[in-house]
């Protein structure tokens, strides 16, 4: 029986080597999120989308405070993208609406927010509606909005004489699509 060669092993090794690194982009983890906001067992993800657009604020009288007033958010005006950039989507409101490229749409009830940093707007999860259409919406169980840059209402410029004036602040985030396992 012939014995490998030195070189022959270390090619092998080399070729070992370079397939872990070719390893499938690893899953969705929500380990690191606020209790609050983690989906349930039971769900799978089923899709995921970065989102980059514009939310609208609009400065209005602050509920039960006579003679304050206070930024209100509007609606998001968002593209979504899945993780090699290519456009899958949009997001609009109100109400939330989630909609692809092949038709299909889903919007849902805000189940819970949580903290995301300063100047960013929160962390969320969505109870989805049944969806629109058929297509990459269809079976829908909940969104989470995740990994978010920015979005956040201004920190000034709402004055009672400035009452009705909008301002769009710019965002970023995942938007994480989860169905029934």
């Amino acid at each position: 029986m012939q014995r490998p060669s030195l070189l022959a092993l270390a090619a092998a090794v080399s070729l070992l080597g370079a397939c872990t690194t070719m390893a499938p982009k690893s899953m969705y983890s929500q380990d690191a999120l606020p209790e609050s906001v983690k989906v349930p067992a039971g769900n799978i993800v089923a899709m995921e989308t970065v989102a980059k657009g514009e939310l609208t604020y609009e400065c209005k009288d602050k509920a039960g405070m006579p003679g304050q007033v206070e930024w209100a958010f509007v609606g998001p005006k968002a593209s979504l993208m899945d993780r090699d950039g290519n456009a899958v989507g949009t997001y609009y409101g109100p109400p939330a609406t989630w909609a692809s490229k092949d038709g299909s749409t889903v919007s849902g009830t805000q189940v819970a927010v949580a903290p995301s940093g300063p100047g960013n707007i929160p962390f969320q999860l969505v109870k989805a509606n049944p969806a629109m259409g058929s297509g990459a919406m269809m079976g829908t169980t909940y969104i989470q909005r995740v990994a978010l840059k920015g979005g956040a209402a201004p920190a000034t410029g709402c004055t009672p004489e400035s009452k009705g004036q909008r301002s769009v602040v710019m965002y970023q985030g995942d938007y994480i699509f989860w169905k029934a396992s």
